[in-house]
């Protein structure tokens, strides 16, 4: 007799949604809560608001900052800002649907004609005892789950990018408070998303999952199988959202910088800039947007890896739906542990002044690892039987309650460490950025070479944390462990994106200050956030990657068991000629969208040297530019050059398992894996590096920064160059890469049976 959990099934069927409302339920309050900062002149009276302090009076009102003309400003500027965002985000899902319907039709034909489109049952593949559902029916409900995966991945991304639109002009009116109140308000917002983002998924995939069991009923091999599609769906969207997203900032981002604080001088974010609207609309589409759809997507896989190895062990064998679930209760236990970590932030303690916002947002990061870690052993304790056994490439393998526990923490706490090592390499408050600042006495050539350096070194800490996260968990629990590792990273997604979501927020309320004209005291305390933001927003990008690797790897391990691969020798040349090609790939993508973000910069350019030798009175501040211009140039660029790449990765598997088979196509997946997480990274963190060296120059905070600046400096003018140079690495090819690796694994996960049936003919007839 096998043990079974302690958490009845009953329970676990209601805890699992309950949690997932929860979370919905709390975002919504903190959505309530932002709202009640008005964009109208009415201050109201002084009431007991408390730290939140939504109706205090302005500490600056002799600056004569509530002037009306001022706050009318700022929403004018938020409704630009949020049309922009919107417009752009509809016209790329369009193209993006239509990929979709196409797509779907797709895993529809390939996955049905496994069997030839037969309707009859089957013997299943690891229990020919047993009798599972046809080929036909995985086809269906792997489409479907598609669908969903992609729809929910969209709306992710639109609803995260419509409520950062909507705090940034309220963040920078909180700014008159004080630093503290624009604190909250940035960081509300961003629990919002990272709440709703977190508890949606979750919802719509426990929903997915219980719908598919009334047809499947004890198929959960086949189940399961079909529950992959979702995490497809999610992530090909992701691709989209981040590359074009991606393409639209940097574009925006770099055209701005070159004419604007280069050739003409003018502050960042400076009105006369014709490219400052397209700029902060780029914040929203591609930080906001695109990572939200890549963290869900994340998520999605991380989850659909987890469920599909566990489907043919024990856990699926017993039909013990509380231990088959314990993926979705990690989930449950980190939106709980998150909501608890958030209060610690809006509500425990005040920030008070600008050297407490970045530790705030760095213990964000500490409670909520710590909280999570008694929270895993609940879980493990209530949800898991004390010894169970896992599928194991043809064996299964005895693990124990306590062994799958540590499975996930050590995912969780190399997750810190790779954000604090991330930190410490992107951070102006150490000397690695500091060093690189230095380098811009002698110009930009030693700028770059010092930023690459950079980079190149902080890959080591994370390649060694991820390493010893695989080897612990893979010897516990094989690819199970590693699947559940992955998930430890993610459990506190919540708190991730919140504070991910905090930083283009920030930027975009300092823009805001800058643009309405704003007394110098609001954009010093708008840059405070702004910089934090900048760090916290590295932190967010090396979780998302170092989660990738993991999800990788436990989606490339469940790939290999459902395509009947015993082992991969690297030393045939089927394999062999795979890893060669895979390790190529992250190379070209990053070409290509680095070239994408590089043409689109060169019309803006263009455009934006255009109107300031054309329009009378621009650089006097007496016209206007023509803002629609740039943002039509960012959106067209972004729109056409984010085909290419998204093709690239998701033609890659379907051309190599069709034609050269499933041995081939593992070798692609594996060297994918290994090059793009070390490209991903040192992408990442050169790019932040150079962002930070600039603002701490421009901040000038010490006596070596001051020594390098003022802003216009030949020190600062390099450093800006250094900067626009990392952008499209930190924006756009860097977090795209691990998408890159992700997709490409779920992807030849999802097709794996038609694959293993009609893959490989070249070699058939060779």
């Amino acid at each position: 007799m096998v043990a079974s959990a302690l958490l009845p099934e009953l329970w676990t069927e209601i805890l699992v949604p309950v949690c997932a409302v929860v979370g919905i339920l709390f975002s919504l309050f903190q959505w309530y809560v932002v709202s009640r900062v008005k964009l109208t002149t009415d201050l109201g009276a002084s009431s007991s608001a408390g730290k939140n302090g939504h109706e205090d009076y302005l500490i600056e009102e002799e600056e004569g900052v509530n002037d009306q003309s001022v706050v009318a400003k700022c929403a004018e500027i938020q409704t630009a800002i949020s049309e922009g965002a919107t417009s752009f985000l509809f016209t790329e899902y369009k193209y993006v649907g239509v990929f979709m319907i196409f797509f779907a039709g797709v895993i529809f034909v390939f996955l049905g004609s496994v069997e030839g489109f037969s309707t009859e049952n089957k013997a299943c593949t690891y229990d020919a005892k047993r009798i599972c559902k046809p080929a036909l029916a995985t086809a269906a409900f792997s489409t479907v789950a598609f669908v969903l995966g992609a729809v929910t991945s969209v709306l992710s991304g639109f609803l995260g990018m419509k409520i950062a639109t909507y705090a940034n002009a309220r963040t920078t009116l909180e700014a008159r408070k004080g630093v503290g109140k624009a604190f909250i308000v940035a960081f509300r917002s961003g629990a919002v998303m990272g709440f709703l983002l977190a508890a949606s998924g979750l919802l719509v995939l426990y929903i997915t999952i219980n719908v598919f069991k009334i047809y499947y009923g004890d198929d959960w091999e086949g189940l399961f199988e079909a529950i992959t599609g979702y995490g497809l769906g999610g992530s090909s969207m992701a691709l989209f959202g981040r590359v074009g997203g991606g393409i639209y900032t940097k574009a925006a981002d770099v055209g701005a910088d070159l004419v604007g604080k280069i050739e003409r001088n003018i502050p960042e974010d400076d009105p006369r800039n014709p490219a400052v609207i397209a700029d902060n609309v780029g914040d929203n589409v591609g930080d906001i947007a695109g990572m939200g759809s890549d963290l869900f997507g994340s998520y999605a896989e991380a989850s659909c890896a987890a469920l599909v190895v566990a489907s043919i062990s024990s856990f699926g064998n017993n039909h013990d739906f509380t231990a088959m679930c314990y993926p979705l209760l990690i989930s449950s236990m980190g939106i709980l542990v998150c909501l608890i970590t958030t209060l610690f932030a809006t509500d425990f303690f005040e920030i008070k002044v600008v050297k407490e916002i970045e530790p705030a947002l760095k213990n964000q990061l500490i409670i909520s690892t710590v909280i999570m870690t008694v929270g895993i052993a609940i879980v493990s304790w209530v949800g898991l039987p004390s010894s169970f056994t896992i599928f194991n490439f043809g064996v299964q393998k005895v693990v124990k309650n306590w062994q799958l526990f540590l499975c996930v923490c050590v995912g969780l706490w190399a997750g810190l460490i790779i954000g604090f090592v991330t930190e410490y390499y992107t951070s102006n408050a150490y000397s690695p950025v500091q060093d690189v600042a230095d380098s811009c006495r002698t110009g930009a050539a030693t700028n770059v070479i010092f930023g690459l350096a950079l980079g190149y070194k902080s890959v080591i800490i994370p390649i060694f944390a991820i390493a010893i996260s695989i080897f612990v968990s893979f010897s516990f629990a094989a690819m199970y462990g590693v699947a559940v590792a992955a998930l430890g990273m993610l459990s506190t997604i919540a708190t991730g994106l919140a504070i991910d979501a905090y930083g283009p927020i920030s930027d975009n309320a300092g823009g805001i200050a800058e643009m309405a004209g704003m007394s110098h005291r609001i954009r010093e305390r708008t840059d405070a956030l702004d910089a934090a933001g900048n760090t916290t927003a590295a932190i967010g990008k090396g979780f998302a990657i170092g989660s990738a690797a993991l999800v990788s790897l436990a989606l490339f391990g469940a790939f290999v068991s459902r395509a009947g691969i015993h082992t991969v020798d690297v030393l045939t040349p089927k394999v062999i000629i795979g890893l060669l090609v895979g390790a190529m790939l992250p190379y070209w993508f990053s070409a290509m969208t680095m070239k994408s973000v590089g043409s689109a910069a060169l019309k803006m350019v263009e455009e934006v040297r255009r109107q300031f030798n054309t329009i009378p009175g621009l650089m006097e501040g007496t016209a206007k530019p023509d803002y629609a211009t740039c943002v039509k140039i960012s959106t067209d660029a972004s729109i056409k050059e984010m085909i290419p790449p998204g093709c690239l990765v998701m033609l890659t598997p379907l051309i190599v398992g069709f034609f050269f088979g499933v041995e081939t196509l593992s070798g692609v997946l594996a060297g994918s894996l290994v090059s793009g997480v070390q490209i991903a990274i040192s992408a990442s963190n050169t790019g932040g590096a150079w962002d930070n060296a600039k603002k701490y120059i421009e901040a000038g905070v010490s006596e070596h920064a001051k020594s390098l600046g003022p802003k216009g400096s030949e020190p600062h003018k390099a450093a800006v160059i250094g900067d626009t140079i990392g952008d499209p690495l930190k924006d756009t090819s860097g977090p795209s890469l691990n998408i890159l690796i992700k997709l490409m694994a779920v992807e030849s996960l999802v097709f794996a049976p038609f694959f293993a049936t009609h893959g490989g003919i070249l070699f058939k007839y060779l």
